[in-house]
């Protein structure tokens, strides 16, 4: 009650988050349905359904990192310290966050079983028509009947998943701490208000070796296992690097590649940062690279989470292209196309949440270098450096990653 009672009075950019994390699980919540209707109405045909069920994974991990997002930046998360007494702490606030990111995520899977349903025709009528050949009913199993079990499994995946790891991200680390890690990182002044212009702590490039070694070897397992087969295309959910036509191999090398360019996310922020502020900077430079290594492991993952699906979008694109070319058909289907467009709008909503976090968090110094003085335009143009250094870093180099991520299966 008390998370409705604050929901209620949250603000239009709260509210517009939290609509954001419905229509999220609704999407990936529908996607999980379909692969379930598409088990239903293949029984002949297992190794389609699981396939169906692997690919909603990514779906799956870009909601919750949204969610977490979301949860972390809304006000719940950080109630005034005079609650503390009535009894809300920083445990209770964690759990309050995460029962609110819990009810987002079931509106959101309500909303997918109701529009699944109609789809099949469960509730009185279907709009499938426009496929004509009857592929649609095909996919979602329209006219076979759902196992009940597995259709609420699917349904409370999302908000049982999402709500668990937000708990487990805005849980207190020490039983003494009457803080939260967000509001830690929030309380943190970067050192442009203390003055210093020394080295920074590099917490966040310590995933940087792992992040390159995962994307190495995920380049040398493709490289091994590609044999260059073109994937069968499907009449309506057609899945680029299938398990039954691409080698296993090839569909490990390439989550592990995108697992990589995620982990190392952090500490290529980081090392933007650095490079800007290398040398004998001026007072732009300087601002600019010290708040990007500052904020590198708040925006750090969220920043590889871009990389990761910019390459696997180029990849895609050059193998819908190779696809098209040998038998004339597209490699992408309505319900592919759903799941990317429902990963790209999470992932650049995280990334939109994470940044104004961030400024959020620097609020204090960027009052303080008012105060002193600091004209407006040199926190805006910082800021334009901050996110130039970004693209000028990380483009190239997504590239070159999704490239190399192609070549074993556009033979």
């Amino acid at each position: 009650m008390l998370s409705l009672r604050l929901a209620r009075g949250s603000r239009p950019a709260v509210l517009l988050r939290r609509a954001l994390v419905v229509l999220a699980a609704a999407g990936t919540g529908f996607l999980l349905l379909s692969a379930l209707g598409f088990a239903a109405g293949h029984p002949t045909d297992p190794r389609g359904g699981v396939a169906r069920l692997l690919w909603c994974l990514v779906p799956l991990a870009a909601t919750v990192h949204l969610t977490v997002a979301v949860a972390r930046a809304d006000p719940i998360s950080r109630p005034p310290s005079g609650l503390s007494a009535a009894g809300l702490g920083p445990a209770r606030s964690a759990l309050l966050a995460a029962t609110g990111a819990t009810l987002s995520c079931a509106a959101g899977s309500g909303l997918a079983l109701l529009a699944f349903l109609h789809l099949r025709g469960g509730l009185g009528g279907s709009w499938l028509e426009w496929a004509g050949s009857g592929a649609a009913d095909r996919a979602l199993g329209a006219g076979r009947p759902l196992p009940l079990a597995g259709a609420i499994i699917l349904v409370a995946l999302v908000p049982v998943v999402a709500g668990a790891v937000c708990a487990a991200v805005l849980w207190p680390r020490q039983p003494g701490d009457r803080r939260t890690a967000a509001e830690a990182r929030r309380s943190t002044v970067p050192p442009v208000a203390t003055g210093t212009v020394g080295p920074l702590p590099d917490r966040s490039t310590s995933g940087l070796p792992w992040g390159i070694a995962l994307t190495a070897a995920g380049l040398a397992l493709e490289a091994y296992a590609g044999s260059g087969a073109a994937p069968r295309h499907d009449a309506l959910f057609h899945l680029p690097g299938r398990l039954g036509d691409t080698p296993p191999g090839v569909v490990g090398g390439w989550a592990l590649t995108m697992a990589g360019l995620v982990l190392a996310g952090p500490g290529l922020t980081h090392l933007c940062g650095w490079l800007l502020a290398v040398g004998r900077p001026g007072a732009l430079r300087l601002l600019a690279g010290r708040v990007l290594q500052q904020e590198a492991g708040l925006l750090g993952r969220p920043v590889g989470v871009l990389c990761a699906i910019a390459a696997s979008g180029y990849a895609v694109a050059r193998l819908d292209g190779t696809g098209s070319g040998r038998s004339g058909d597209q490699l992408l289907g309505p319900l592919t196309v759903l799941g990317a467009a429902l990963v790209v709008v999470c992932a650049l909503a995280t990334t939109v949440t994470a940044a104004l976090e961030a400024r959020a968090a620097r609020r204090r110094t960027t009052d303080a270098l008012l105060r002193l003085g600091a004209p407006s335009r040199l926190l805006r143009g910082a800021a334009a450096v901050r996110a130039a250094a970004l693209v000028a870093l990380l483009s190239p180099l997504t590239w070159a990653v999704a490239h190399l991520t192609t070549m074993p299966m556009s033979h």
